[in-house]
């Protein structure tokens, strides 16, 4: 504790005894608590003020790596205010934005705060397009914030990257798996309100299963494969089965 707040709490004490008044004595003891608990809120800020002063200092000297250090200092101290700094003083042209725009991303989407860490990544994949790691982090923040049509267009972009990529090959596996299962019971459905089908209605229902298994089914093993041969995948080799039999009941 500054020595300026024991002091002030001696004079408070010596004052209001002199005054001999409990009145006096609460309200002042009051006063000094309350300064008391403000103090690390003013300490707080000063750090935060003194470390993105060090930031700048270190981004003029050409010192990026120093500079990126300060900032996710800065971050665990005040991460609204670090933000606010890097809207109002960094250069989005310099190369030290990319990697004080990632420190903010993996820190908020740490913090579980998805709509901001999607920000920053959509600010990443703005400078990238291509960028692989940018894509799929956008993809996974849209997953958690329930944009799931916008997930599949960046995972599928992903696979004209990089055909191999667990990450999307888990999702689109799944994805389509499960849409081919939505459609596939729809049809079955439909049919079945059907009192006597005739040959007609029954070749466009089988017709119906054979689109459903060529456009989703399909999609989805050849995603599902190249997940087993990545790592031994008990619940991806299980679907893997299952469209197995769904094809063998389809070209029946």
């Amino acid at each position: 504790m500054p020595q300026r707040y024991i002091f002030l709490f001696f004079y408070c004490i010596f004052v209001c005894h002199e005054l001999n008044s409990k009145y006096w004595i609460m309200r002042a003891l009051t006063i000094f608590f309350l300064s008391l608990f403000s103090l690390p809120l003013m300490l707080n800020a000063q750090s935060v003020d003194e470390m993105l002063q060090k930031v700048s200092a270190a981004i003029e000297a050409g010192q990026n790596g120093q500079a990126v250090s300060y900032f996710r200092q800065t971050i665990s101290l005040n991460i609204d205010r670090t933000e606010m700094y890097y809207w109002t003083n960094v250069d989005k042209n310099s190369e030290v934005s990319v990697k004080l725009a990632n420190e903010l991303a993996v820190a908020y989407k740490k913090n579980r705060n998805y709509d901001k860490a999607y920000l920053f990544y959509k600010e990443l994949l703005q400078k990238a397009p291509n960028n692989v790691d940018y894509l799929e982090s956008c993809a996974e923040m849209q997953v958690y914030r329930g944009q799931e049509k916008d997930a599949l267009h960046m995972y599928e972009k992903i696979l004209q990257l990089d055909a191999d990529n667990l990450a999307a090959n888990i999702f689109l596996g799944n994805y389509y798996y499960l849409m081919a299962e939505r459609e596939k019971k729809q049809l079955e459905a439909d049919y079945k309100k059907i009192p006597s089908p005739t040959k007609m209605q029954y070749a466009r229902y089988r017709d119906g299963l054979s689109k459903v298994f060529s456009t989703g089914y399909e999609r989805a093993r050849s995603s599902l494969q190249k997940v087993v041969l990545r790592f031994p995948s008990t619940e991806a080799q299980k679907t893997l089965d299952k469209i197995l039999r769904i094809e063998k009941e389809v070209k029946r």
